[in-house]
């Protein structure tokens, strides 16, 4: 596929599919009026789909804002931003501000419960970085209940209830995760932005370090006591001597190698006791002379025992990575409708544009994957690996390939100037090795799809997946003397006109929906639109986004996200847009819905701070009125 627009069309087995929804559905609630998102996911299994249907197709034109609550702590100087997904449970809506306080809102009127500050009270310039979301937890005993969620290098243990940090975990009721790592950190940074996922009475915590050159932090998977913060389990993400996967790196690499971090978050098999992680590549990102092989388990899907840490499987979506091609989002775990059976399964969204469609037993992929050759490294040391896995279904989300034809023609003086660095650059097709020249990147390190993922609709069988057309330009160095690395970079830019406008010709942002039985689309639409082009009478571009969406019985797929600051609601069936409002700053979040006091809300966190939107603080609740 190109990044042409595909005409909204829908498939003749909706009715079909629709009579399978029950069993299709992983968890029904007992009663649906009384549905909660009580997972960052909407369930363990991150399909993010709501089996609720009181906003239906007909009546989500109704949508109106029901409250707002203004978290008061946002800045533009240092910037902030907001990307939490909320979560609503008994009643209680948990959120982080954008300063990533914890507070507990009334979820029908968000009347402010209690705030938990992890700075105390304390005033800071300093960002405190970013925080995707939290996740509740009550023992099994029944006598505790807790929310954990991460500030950097720090997990918080705070009592759902009050708002009181539990002090008998960790130290006071945080847990430093710089430790228990088994690696000298000594003057390593840590950083875990993604919430946490719980196993009966374990916390399962991702997170790492930087991506190099410099020395960084490995990103080892760890099972924390959700009592008292003592470490039960640990995977090594670079293996071992006697582990798996030791022999796809050299010897020593286990003892200097960082990265392989899972930073998008886990999701989470309660029937088969399972966790699932996206891991990201081992650093440095964009050189691997030092750690030749295939480095697993860098770029994989892994499939470890909740309980053990023992690995059940693992799938590698990219070898040897140097182009920085992380796994950006939670793994999905979708029951679909293939051949007239049902199969529980993997989807895995990627950087590159592409979506894995993986057995959940297995690992192995539902459709057929080639490995494909790709060309060597001209940088001295550098070994890149001979194939690269390229799946044949589904299509490429967006363009994987940069072409001189489609340079930007969105102004004459933007052409000329993006012309000119193309035939300055080495481009070539998807893989294309890193040089000291310079290498254009595309789709780049801002995707394809990142870690808004993806969303499932069980009743209609769709894989509704957000991408973007973003280019990098990738320029390596050799390493300065003393410098305790061989090659650093001279360039790592996202490449935009002044306007902020791709270096490629539109369109900029799809949302796209995926029929799991055929592996093809279902229908595409460009998503999203700059004012300014509208004005010009330039057709609907689409634009960069950030964060993803969600699906609903009621046929309805809801989305921010985008650089025009809308958030819209979509017909799952078709891709048409039948609502949408205007936010004061970008929602560059998750949404979430649930149910409250018999009614059906929708909230976003409209935290602005990316693009040209202004930094925000809102999180605004949508309903019927």
């Amino acid at each position: 596929m190109t990044g042409d627009v595909m005409p909204p069309i829908a498939l003749d087995r909706r009715l079909f599919l629709s009579s399978l929804a029950a069993p299709l559905l992983a968890s029904e609630p007992d009663g649906a009026r009384d549905w909660e998102w009580r997972v960052y996911g909407a369930d363990p299994e991150a399909t993010r789909y709501a089996p609720i249907d009181q906003i239906t197709r007909e009546n989500v034109g109704e949508l109106k804002p029901a409250w707002t609550h203004r978290c008061g702590d946002h800045s533009n100087r240092p910037q902030t931003t907001m990307e939490t997904t909320p979560i609503v449970v008994d009643g209680t809506l948990y959120l982080l501000t954008p300063r990533l306080k914890l507070r507990a809102l009334d979820a029908a009127t968000g009347e402010l419960k209690w705030e938990f500050d992890h700075q105390g009270g304390r005033k800071s310039r300093r960002s405190a970085g970013i925080g995707r979301g939290v996740t509740y937890w009550k023992s099994e005993r029944g006598d505790a209940k807790r929310i954990f969620f991460p500030v950097r290098s720090l997990l918080y243990s705070v009592d759902a209830e009050t708002g009181e940090l539990d002090p008998a975990f960790g130290e006071g009721g945080k847990l430093d995760l710089k430790h228990h790592l088994d690696h000298d950190m000594e003057g390593l940074s840590f950083n875990s932005t993604s919430p946490p996922v719980v196993w009966r009475d374990l916390v399962i915590v991702g997170g790492g370090g930087g991506e190099g050159p410099w020395p960084a932090a490995p990103g080892h998977i760890r099972a924390f006591d959700a009592r008292t913060g003592e470490r039960r389990w640990i995977f090594h993400t670079v293996p071992r001597p006697g582990q798996y996967g030791y022999e796809t790196w050299p010897e020593d690499a286990w003892k200097r190698v960082g990265g392989t971090n899972n930073w998008a978050g886990m999701s989470l098999d309660t029937k088969r006791g399972w966790v699932f992680a996206s891991l990201g590549s081992p650093a440095f990102d964009y050189y691997g002379g030092d750690r030749k092989g295939q480095n697993l388990f860098g770029n994989c899907v892994l499939a470890l025992n909740a309980e053990t840490g023992e690995r059940m499987w693992h799938y590698q979506v990219v070898h040897h990575d140097i182009w920085d091609y992380d796994l950006p989002a939670q793994p999905a775990l979708i029951t679909v409708e293939r051949n007239g059976r049902r199969v529980d399964a993997v989807a895995q969204v990627t950087k590159q544009s592409f979506v894995f469609l993986l057995d959940r037993d297995t690992g192995q992929p539902m459709f057929p994957v080639e490995e494909t050759p790709t060309p060597p490294s001209q940088i001295p040391g550098e070994e890149t690996w001979p194939t690269q896995p390229i799946p044949q279904k589904p299509p490429p989300l967006s363009r994987t390939h940069f072409t001189r034809n489609q340079v930007t023609n969105i102004s004459p003086k933007s052409q000329a100037k993006f012309t000119k660095l193309y035939d300055e650059t080495d481009v070539g097709p998807l893989y294309e090795p890193t040089t000291k020249r310079g290498t254009l990147v595309h789709p780049g390190f801002r995707g394809g799809a990142l870690w808004g993922g993806c969303s499932f609709d069980p009743e209609r069988n769709l894989l509704i997946v957000k991408s973007d057309e973003n280019t990098n330009r990738i320029t390596l160095a050799e390493a300065k003397e003393n410098e305790p690395f061989e090659y650093n970079l001279s360039e790592r830019t996202l490449v935009r006109d002044a306007n902020g406008y791709p270096m490629i010709k539109p369109p900029w942002g799809y949302l796209t929906a995926i029929d799991c039985d055929e592996g093809d689309f279902a229908w595409r639409v460009v998503h999203g639109e700059y004012p300014e082009l509208a004005e010009r009478g330039i057709p609907k571009t689409g634009t960069p986004s950030h964060g993803g969406s969600i699906c609903t019985k009621g046929g309805l797929t809801f989305m921010a996200g985008r650089f025009d600051r809308k958030m819209r609601a979509f017909d799952s069936e078709t891709g048409e847009t039948l609502w949408e409002y205007q936010l004061e700053a970008g929602g560059f979040a998750t949404p979430c819905t649930y149910m409250a006091g018999g009614k059906q809300y929708v909230v976003i966190a409209a935290g602005g701070g990316k693009g040209d939107s202004p930094s925000g603080d809102a999180y605004v609740a949508f309903s019927l009125g």
